[in-house]
């Protein structure tokens, strides 16, 4: 089996692959802010002539490498998902698992939908990702947290490898003993983990890129060695990235050329399988 990157419209291609085809779908799709989103990547370099202060009060000037962007708005939502769901469950093995990616403004009508396709009977969990980073609003409660939608085919046959998750430290390690402690607790469905930071070795540039962290601890989770992911809103490619350090297979698609660009240059080392809309 080869790892996968297809360029292109995700419905086409998710038209194409074998019912039952992949054990996991992961999927960040856009989250309908209404905005563009952007990430401008810069340089600095030491200068006389700079356009900005830096340490020690130096001049610096600043280059701009790069500008990734695209248009996060839809005028009907649900009609852009719901065949992309569809085609989500239909490619689904009958104990695969899905993970759905969105932010409070669509999160509401993104659930009632999943309902209607995968059952409510099948819903797990809804998993709150919370960080503090960013700027903060001045007229309402500063929004920190995604949400990620948890469902299964099957609630009677589904993977969930609870030993293989990582876990996280105890708050009060002194009341649990020193065993407990030293191996620490699992997570819980708050997921507290910092975005990907402007200076992080992981920061590909690309507007909305998530940390590995959150993939690598859904991976692990929900699928094996040797299975088959999807990740069909693929953005950076971070769910390949997973994949390859956790021993798993992958199948990413994105229709944006800069999402195209990230990838290959993420994996230039890796045996990819390239593919595009005809």
């Amino acid at each position: 089996m080869k790892n996968r990157i297809h360029f292109g419209d995700n419905l086409l291609f998710l038209k194409n692959l074998p019912e039952g085809a992949v054990d996991l779908i992961y999927i960040d799709p856009p989250f309908n802010t209404g905005k563009v989103q952007s990430r401008r990547q810069i340089r600095t370099s030491r200068s006389d002539e700079g356009d900005r202060i830096g340490f020690g009060d130096r001049n610096y000037r600043t280059e701009l490498i790069s500008t990734r962007d695209y248009r996060d708005s839809f005028s009907d939502y649900r009609a852009f998902l719901e065949p992309r769901l569809r085609e989500a469950y239909r490619v689904l093995n009958p104990s695969g698992s899905l993970y759905f990616h969105i932010d409070f403004r669509e999160a509401h009508y993104c659930k009632i939908l999943l309902d209607e396709i995968f059952g409510r009977e099948n819903f797990l969990n809804e998993i709150i990702w919370a960080y503090d980073f960013g700027g903060r609003a001045k007229d309402r409660w500063p929004a920190k947290h995604d949400n990620i939608f948890y469902y299964v085919k099957n609630q009677q046959n589904y993977t969930f490898n609870r030993d293989d998750i990582d876990r996280i430290p105890y708050m009060a390690p002194g009341l649990v003993g020193e065993e407990k402690a030293k191996k620490g607790k699992l997570p819980t469905d708050t997921w507290w983990h910092t975005i990907v930071g402007t200076n992080s070795r992981e920061k590909t540039g690309y507007p909305t890129q998530k940390p590995l962290g959150i993939l690598e601890r859904i991976i692990r989770a929900s699928s094996n060695p040797g299975d088959l992911v999807l990740d069909f809103f693929a953005g950076s490619g971070t769910t390949g990235e997973a994949c390859l350090k956790l021993g798993r297979y992958f199948i990413l698609a994105d229709n944006n050329p800069q999402a195209i660009e990230v990838m290959r240059s993420r994996f230039a080392n890796t045996e990819i399988d390239w593919t595009e809309d005809e």
